[in-house]
């Protein structure tokens, strides 16, 4: 598979919030606002990415050479716990009113399926050093889409005439489940 198929592939077709359906706590809790969703999304591209390379060279390094694959799932939570402390100091630094509007959802990145996912999903493909980082940013940034785009469209829902009984989560989750269906119109694309 070539680099721009796994890129292509990783941001619309297999994006991991709307065909997947991992990531889904940051995805409908910090999207109310377009600026926050924006920060979420930067944040989620350094962890995924980074946390990609990292666990790539732990598992072929350390637990293939060892014989101790069975020790992936906690090596891999462990790194991703770790770059996400080192974003969340990072981000309370740098930007204390975007630390402020990500709130619990910031250290919740730890505990974000789509990073954990995609960290396996890179050694199961057997991909190389080269595509798990190409793999790593068409997921993030396919992540970022999704949320910036969820964001925008709530932005104008809360400024539209919604049936009371379809308020505010009602009307968010049935936009989430349409915007899943929009994005199946990409599954014949690679």
């Amino acid at each position: 598979m070539g680099l721009l198929t796994i890129l292509i592939s990783a941001i619309l077709v297999n994006n991991f919030v709307l065909s997947k359906f991992l990531g889904i706590c940051p995805f409908l809790g910090v999207s109310k606002q377009v600026e926050t969703a924006s920060g979420m999304g930067m944040a989620v591209t350094f962890v995924m990415t980074l946390a990609s390379i990292i666990t790539y060279i732990i598992q072929k390094a350390i637990l293939n050479t060892l014989g101790l694959e069975f020790l992936q799932t906690i090596a891999f939570i462990l790194v991703i716990a770790s770059l996400v402390q080192f974003v969340e100091m990072f981000v309370k630094k740098s930007s204390p009113a975007l630390y402020e509007a990500l709130g619990v959802y910031l250290p919740l990145i730890t505990t974000n399926c789509a990073v954990l996912g995609l960290a396996i999903l890179n050694i199961q493909e057997g991909y190389t050093l080269i595509e798990t980082i190409v793999n790593a940013i068409g997921a993030s940034v396919g992540f970022s889409l999704a949320i910036v785009l969820f964001a925008g469209i709530r932005e104008r829902l809360a400024l539209a005439d919604v049936p009371e009984s379809l308020k505010g989560f009602p009307i968010a989750l049935i936009t989430a489940g349409l915007m899943s269906i929009a994005f199946l119109g990409f599954a014949g694309l690679v």
